[in-house]
């Protein structure tokens, strides 16, 4: 008898959890609050099938093509509208020289890529046909310049060939080369983790050398420069430091911050399919970190620029796990499962609501690389969970923050736990407000209650990303096992709204 009560004890415990709602507020929108649409950005390097099979494919292959470039992939991208894109690394950025893509390309050098599996590097994809994809696409370009192997006057030469609309050498070459007027590439990267694979700098000795290349790397006219800096691996404070107090911030638009999601060790990361829920549990304690991180850098940078000029750009993010079982080591293909639409939309929502210093951001990387939006094999591809969940939050781009107030309940595992649900919100130029919601425990529903205050609305409408197991992907031969769907488990009673957050789920709800 006593055994039964204790029972009946439990599942009324039970039960007040699952039925648990939580408040949520938010403060009227505020010009000053942006959230920009670059953070939404992505990351394409010469690294394994990323640039070669990927975006770039045989003559042979039986897709439609522009050129050599896959049009089912670019059409894809467009449709979640991704407004910029970062090129060439990556480590592979501080071995590239420029000059080595261009021209006609039965003439182009072939190199090894020293980074990424001792691989050739033919240099067919070089400066022409990332523009041209950058075209393709309707985004801006990002480009990482050589700083680690390369000069001044080698990025200086190739910011002229892109950028220069008169008549010089390097223009003319341009024009040579089949293209008439300038791209006018606004985004520039000096450098990439120069405190590692781009040099193995210490802050110092890369704040000289990055006020050496911002002083000749010209601004041409109608086409200013927007310099970035390579900036920290995660919770190295002491860069940022060093990097804000010695540059000025007005040679600088941004520094840059990477940081992966890692469950396991560098030398054994995991597996992107086979984990249990400590694993789960794990890699998204990790991904909620990078707040933490955020913050810090964030306060380091306001010592220096109170007025948040400088950008924090998140240039490399993600999960990265261990390559698929019998792929090559150095080309990082891995799958993408229901974790990882958790992790990007927890990390998305973050970038959100710390959209007063983070600008741009770009996950790693975009096709066929660590944490991809697609995966191709020959004819076939496939949309991943993470592809869903950027789809979901294109809505945020350029409009007004909401900031959130929300005291979340735990998701606890063991001994520890995290925040059950993350949420960012935003206002769009037309009036519509969207709310991004993550339920990352991966058992429990619960039940969320916006109070949005005097915004007015008359009708909502959401999507769901969920799946029965964490470990759950979609492949070449179940190509739809996590897609979205119409939700409907939301309440709405005048001017109140409840929402039910199924276990292990993403939504988006509009608000009309």
């Amino acid at each position: 008898m006593r055994k039964l009560i204790q029972l009946f004890i439990a599942l009324f415990i039970v039960c007040r959890i699952e039925a648990q709602s939580v408040k949520v507020t938010f403060d009227a929108p505020s010009s000053d609050l942006i959230i920009s649409r670059n953070i939404y950005g992505h990351f394409a390097e010469h690294l394994g099938r990323c640039i070669y099979d990927g975006f770039w494919v045989n003559d042979s292959l039986n897709v439609a093509k522009k050129d050599r470039l896959r049009l089912d992939v670019i059409d894809a991208l467009k449709k979640i509208k991704i407004p910029l894109l970062r090129w060439p690394g990556g480590c592979f950025a501080d071995e590239y020289h420029w000059s080595d893509g261009i021209g006609p390309r039965n003439q182009r050098p072939a190199r090894v890529n020293s980074n990424w599996g001792m691989v050739k590097e033919d240099n067919s994809f070089g400066t022409h046909e990332f523009l041209e994809l950058c075209t393709l696409l309707n985004c801006e370009p990002y480009i990482a310049g050589n700083v680690g192997s390369g000069t001044t006057q080698e990025m200086a030469n190739w910011i002229e060939y892109l950028n220069y609309d008169g008549s010089s050498t390097l223009a003319d070459l341009r024009r040579k080369n089949g293209r008439e007027k300038p791209w006018k590439v606004s985004y520039w990267g000096v450098g990439n983790e120069s405190w590692g694979c781009g040099g193995e700098m210490t802050p110092e000795y890369y704040s000289t050398q990055f006020k050496q290349y911002a002083s000749f790397c010209k601004n041409y006219p109608g086409a200013p420069l927007r310099k970035i800096a390579s900036g920290s691996n995660g919770e190295d404070y002491n860069w940022t430091e060093v990097c804000m107090k010695n540059i000025p911030n007005w040679q600088m638009w941004g520094i840059s911050m990477h940081y992966y999601t890692v469950t396991g060790t560098w030398q054994k990361k995991g597996s992107a399919t086979q984990f249990a829920e400590d694993e789960y549990f794990t890699a998204l304690k990790k991904c909620l970190h990078i707040e933490d991180l955020i913050n810090k850098h964030s306060a380091i940078m306001d010592k220096y620029d109170p007025q948040k000029k400088v950008a924090l750009v998140v240039d490399e993010w993600g999960i990265w796990t261990d390559p698929e079982p019998g792929a090559n080591a150095g080309i990082l293909y891995q799958q993408n499962s229901m974790r990882d639409a958790l992790i990007a939309a927890s990390t998305l929502n973050i970038f959100n609501n710390h959209c007063d210093r983070v600008k741009m951001a770009n996950l790693a990387q975009i096709v066929n690389v660590l944490q991809s939006l697609i995966l191709t094999n020959k004819e076939k591809m496939v949309l991943t969970p993470t592809y869903y969940v950027f789809d979901f939050y294109k809505v945020h781009q350029d409009s007004k923050l909401l900031p959130v107030h929300l005291s979340s309940p735990e998701y606890k595992f063991g001994n520890e736990s995290i925040a059950a649900i993350n949420i960012s919100a935003s206002q769009d130029s037309t009036g519509n407000i969207h709310l991004t919601i993550a339920n990352l425990d991966p058992t429990k529903k619960i039940s969320i209650n916006p109070s949005l205050g005097n915004l007015k609305w008359k009708k909502a409408e959401a999507r769901v990303l969920s799946s029965a197991k964490f470990t759950d992907v979609n492949s070449f031969t179940e190509p739809e096992k996590i897609k979205p769907v119409t939700f409907n488990d939301y309440k709405v009673s005048g001017d109140q709204l409840t929402v039910n957050m199924p276990p292990m789920s993403v939504v988006v709800i509009t608000l009309n």
